[in-house]
C-alpha cells in the first residue's frame, strides 16, 4: 500500500517539475485540453497569476486572471490536472505580496504589474 502511495507521489513530483517555476504576479500561458463531444482540442488561457495555494502538495492550485472585453475572468487550475498540457512563462512580475486580490478592483493601466529583471 505504501509503495503505491510513493509511486503516485513520484509521478506527481515529476509532472510538477516539468512546469516552469512561477509565482503570484507572473504572466503565464496555460495550454488546456478542451473536450467538445468526441473531439479534443487545446485552448490557451493567458493571464496573471493571482495566487498559489497548497504549494508543494498534491492539492496545489493556482488562480489565473485575465481581462477580456472589459470583463475580468478568473480560473482556478489544479497543478496536477490532466487537462493542463503545458505552462509557458511569459513575464515575471515584481510584486510584494502572495495574494493579488487587489487587481480585481483595478482596470486599465492601473492593473499593470512591473516586470522583474
Amino acid at each position: 500500500m505504501s509503495d503505491l502511495l510513493k509511486l503516485i507521489e513520484q509521478e506527481s513530483t515529476e509532472k510538477r517539475t516539468s512546469f516552469p517555476s512561477f509565482q503570484a504576479g507572473d504572466t503565464i500561458n496555460i495550454h488546456v485540453k478542451i473536450r467538445e463531444g468526441n473531439k479534443e482540442r487545446v485552448q490557451q488561457f493567458q493571464g496573471v497569476v493571482i495566487q498559489r495555494k497548497n504549494v508543494g502538495t498534491n492539492g496545489e492550485t493556482f488562480t489565473v486572471r485575465k481581462v477580456s472585453n472589459q470583463v475580468g475572468l478568473e480560473r482556478i487550475f489544479p497543478i496536477l490536472s490532466p487537462a493542463i498540457e503545458k505552462i509557458e512563462l511569459i513575464r515575471k512580475g515584481k510584486v510584494r505580496r502572495a495574494r493579488l486580490y487587489y487587481l480585481r478592483g483595478l482596470s486599465g493601466k492601473a492593473a499593470r504589474i512591473k516586470e522583474r529583471r
